[in-house]
């Protein structure tokens, strides 16, 4: 009998049941040979689920979900057709999203499991596909035996009303039968007139499904209308998925919504808890010691689709460990025009400033992008593409500011209609040098491989588009709001908050951007310009200040390096409970408004490296006092009586330093203030947290320098002289400080017992394992030292992004390693970071504190 015959009724029961049950009731029935191919099958579709593309950071668990069955399942198979024939999906696109839902099913535990509480993450992409996930995830979970989902779909009634829109299309209307919503587009959750002992368990044929706000008030009806059934043990027999949309905001740390969320939980002894977010900051430093909505069971990063503009592909990042700070790969697309800080004051009130008194004024940066939005919307419509297309203007979060805006702008819009109907040759010039200059800087044909269009062309749809353009205020006041279920809207979006969380801004080509604020979730969430821009790749553009494409740059390395540490504990077969996602800091920015007024008390440095990156090339006094450090270093060290080795391509190393004299040049030695994760004090607290356990009591000091070929000159520490090496600066003229941006390579990890050609053909996974697994360096420290030349010319590939260090004195670089092993021999707990907010002014929109409390649930 072959495999395919029988199998999917088999696999139904298994996935459902459980393995061991399916076994049992098909004995009677199948040979031998034939079961055992079918348990064969069974864990082969498993372990493939198991280890596909999106990666996943778990606990112990049992191995059961063979992915979906095409021959007994319903919902997915339903829904799968509905991208295909509906949407018009490609095959790849549909392969994608059935893989990366099915990892997430996969770490839910088995619906047939007795008493279970599940908490998990996945983090994906702003604007990337996150709804569509849930939605497959929640309709894939349906066909395995859930009975009840419960969405938590942000704090406004916008986005709210937005999925479950999603969800009745593409969930209940394609299988009517199968749902018994409790909420639906109009209506928020209001308790049925059934009680839920009857309706739960009067439709055990049905999946319930409700879309809730998280609000107070809508929790709390939520919470009581299940009470009777809890009592009643109803809940038992219902297996529960509650997915948590943006499960960054208001779900952690809030006092009211918070306890709401863990009090339902509490009555579900079969629940299943995701948070899906793209800013996971809050969510991984929740305390994982407390009954919390820490993901203590996996985290999943979603795999980052075909064709997404990310935070990289616009802003481009910086290069992490283990990459070269050269490259193309790490530059993103010319898409970013600068709004002068001289404007800003004209744009938003200033300081503290009533708004009521407000008026703008349309400045140049802002005609030139009002001016780009209609030439880029006609440039679609003479590509045939008449599909919504949008404007984000986001200046301010007072409502008074967005009104200010409207008359302006409309103004300006008159003005155009009016110039370009008569045929106004100063207009035309204009508008024809812009088109000329955007589209050399962005070749239609080097982006998308789109096809170039004429300012002809654009300039015979642009009557149309002008005519069409609409001005709307999108705030929790105003009464026309952004609406798409008419086709090819075009619109100029002027708001705050409502824009920012969540919602999608159907066919977004421009954004004008200058609100301030220090968060990086904040940020993050308010960069509606993220997603999909089929056919239009080369037209996006977004205006705003020089720091704040600064930021941006920040956060996607941030984003980068959150996902390679996932990607790195995995290898390492770490759980949630094991290890704590780093988060790269900045001097200015805070990491998240979610953390409460906690001040950072303890960092792990298990298993990383870090450098000097800024220096005070100006600053002598700065400048000798570091050199001066080093300079005592050595000396001790060498009166200490430290064994020297000397490496093949210039290093010095001293064997088995004593920790004091390295604690002792940590206070001497002074990073720039840029540099958060050089914090001495917290270095200091976890070398002494580790010393009281026995560990890093010995260290190597390596000092780096150059090959004896050299001409660079020579430093003298500790009465020795090394030759000095070279480190140019970028070329950022902005600013007094000198950004190196990569001290050290990977290879200097293990400089003091691997050799250097050997230790570039490793990952950086792998070097950090070789250092914990070798015997004689496993619980050692390792700090280098970097003598660098104070001219440092730049090399001659690198003329147009650097230039010389031109520092006033000898400039000495520090960097650090730490094993990992000594943390995790002396049992050492891990905790983050977490940030002190005392002191942060981020604007709260009045609407986002009512909707959190619970007063004007309806106007959000």
């Amino acid at each position: 009998m072959a495999v395919d015959d029988f199998f999917p009724v088999f696999a139904d029961w298994a996935r459902k049941k459980g393995l061991k049950e399916a076994e049992t009731k098909f004995r009677p029935i199948l040979e031998a040979s034939a079961l055992a191919e079918y348990v064969a099958e069974y864990n082969r579709r498993v372990a493939q689920v198991d280890t596909e593309v999106p990666t996943v950071l778990a606990g112990p668990r049992d191995p059961w979900y063979p992915g979906p069955n095409e021959e007994s399942d319903h919902h997915w198979p339903t829904l799968k057709k509905f991208f295909e024939d509906k949407l018009e999906w490609k095959p790849d696109r549909v392969a994608t999203l059935d893989r990366a839902s099915s990892k997430v099913v996969a770490y839910t535990p088995q619906p047939n499991t007795q008493v279970w509480n599940s908490k998990g993450l996945v983090v994906g992409y702003v604007q990337s596909g996150k709804t569509t996930n849930f939605t497959a995830v929640i309709a894939k979970a349906a066909d395995v035996g859930y009975k009840l989902v419960i969405v938590l779909s942000g704090i406004h009634n916008g986005l709210r009303r937005q999925t479950q829109e999603r969800l009745d299309q593409q969930l209940k209307e394609l299988s009517p039968h199968s749902w018994l919503t409790l909420t639906d587009q109009n209506d928020d959750f209001y308790a049925p007139t059934t009680q839920s002992t009857a309706l739960l368990h009067g439709h055990h044929d049905k999946v319930a499904l409700c879309v809730v706000k998280k609000n107070v008030r809508v929790l709390k009806r939520l919470d009581q209308w299940l009470a009777p059934a809890a009592k009643a043990r109803v809940l038992s027999d219902l297996p529960t998925l509650i997915i948590d949309d943006e499960a960054d905001q208001a779900s952690v740390e809030t006092k009211a919504i918070n306890p709401l969320i863990r009090q339902i939980l509490a009555k579900l002894p079969r629940s299943t808890y995701i948070g899906y977010t793209a800013t996971p900051f809050a969510n991984v430093l929740i305390d994982p010691t407390g009954d919390d909505l820490y993901p203590k069971n996996f985290i999943l990063n979603l795999p980052e689709p075909k064709g997404y503009f990310g935070t990289r592909r616009v802003f481009g990042r910086d290069a992490v460990e283990g990459e070269e700070s050269s490259g193309t790969d790490l530059d993103g697309y010319d898409m970013i025009r600068r709004v002068d800080d001289a404007e800003i004051d004209l744009l938003r009130p200033v300081g503290k400033k009533a708004a009521v008194d407000f008026t703008p004024e349309i400045t140049k940066s802002l005609t030139d992008a009002l001016r780009w939005f209609w030439l880029a919307t006609a440039a679609r419509r003479a590509r045939n593409d008449f599909g919504h297309s949008t404007m984000l203007v986001h200046t301010a979060v007072k409502i008074s500011v967005h009104e200010s805006y409207r008359d302006p702008i409309l103004a300006v819009q008159d003005d155009i209609r009016r110039k370009l109907a008569a045929g106004n040759p100063e207009l035309l010039d204009e508008l024809g040098k812009q088109w000329a200059s955007e589209t050399g800087r962005i070749p239609a044909n080097e982006i998308g491989g789109l096809t170039p269009v004429t300012f002809g062309d654009v300039l015979a749809q642009l009557p149309g588009v002008l005519e069409k353009s609409r001005l709307i205020l999108d705030n929790c006041r105003s009464d026309d709001r952004l609406d798409y279920s008419e086709p090819g809207q075009i619109a100029i979006a002027v708001g705050g908050n409502t824009l920012s969380r969540g919602l999608t801004l159907e066919g977004l080509v421009v954004s004008f951007f200058v609100r301030a604020a220090q968060a990086y979730d904040t940020l993050l969430q308010m960069a509606r310009w993220f997603g999909f821009r089929p056919g239009y790749e080369d037209l996006p553009r977004i205006w705003m200040t020089d720091q704040l494409c600064e930021w941006f740059r920040h956060l996607a390395t941030v984003e980068h390096e959150i996902r390679l540490d996932i990607d790195r504990y995995e290898e390492q077969g770490l759980d949630p409970t094991e290890f704590g996602v780093r988060i790269r800091t900045h001097p200015v920015l805070r990491v998240t408004a979610k953390m409460g007024a906690a001040r950072p008390a303890y960092s792990s440095y298990s298993g990383r490296r870090v450098q000097t990156r800024y220096f005070k090339a100006n600053d002598v006094e700065w400048l000798r006092r570091n050199k001066d450090a080093a300079d005592a270093l050595v000396a001790a060290v060498r009166t200490e009586g430290a064994e020297q080795e000397l490496v093949e391509t210039g290093p010095v190393v001293y064997r088995d330093v004593s920790a004091d004299l390295v604690l002792n040049f940590l206070k001497d030695y002074t990073s720039h203030e840029d540099s958060p994760d050089l914090d001495p004090e917290l270095i200091a607290k976890y070398l002494r947290r580790q010393r009281e356990q026995g560990f890093l009591d010995l260290w190597n000091v390596a000092v780096m320098a150059g090959d004896k070929k050299s001409e660079t000159g020579v430093v003298r520490l500790g009465g020795v002289d090394f030759n000095r090496i070279i480190r140019s600066r970028l070329d950022d003229p902005g600013t007094d400080r000198a950004d190196i941006k990569t001290l050290m390579s990977k290879d200097h990890r293990v400089v003091d017992f691997l050799d250097p050609r050997e230790a570039r053909k490793l990952s950086e996974v792998a070097l950090m394992e070789a250092r914990d697994k070798d015997p004689g360096q496993r619980y050692k420290g390792l700090l280098l030292l970097y003598p660098i030349q104070p001219l440092s010319e730049p090399d001659a590939n690198n003329l147009k992004s650097r230039r010389a260090l031109g520092a006033e004195d000898d400039v000495i670089g520090m960097a650090m390693v730490f094993p990992g092993s000594a943390e995790e021999k002396s049992k050492v707990p891990s905790t983050y970071i977490s940030v002190d907010l005392s002191e942060v002014d981020i604007e709260v929109e009045p609407a986002e504190l009512e909707s959190l409390t619970g007063s004007g649930e309806d106007v959000a």
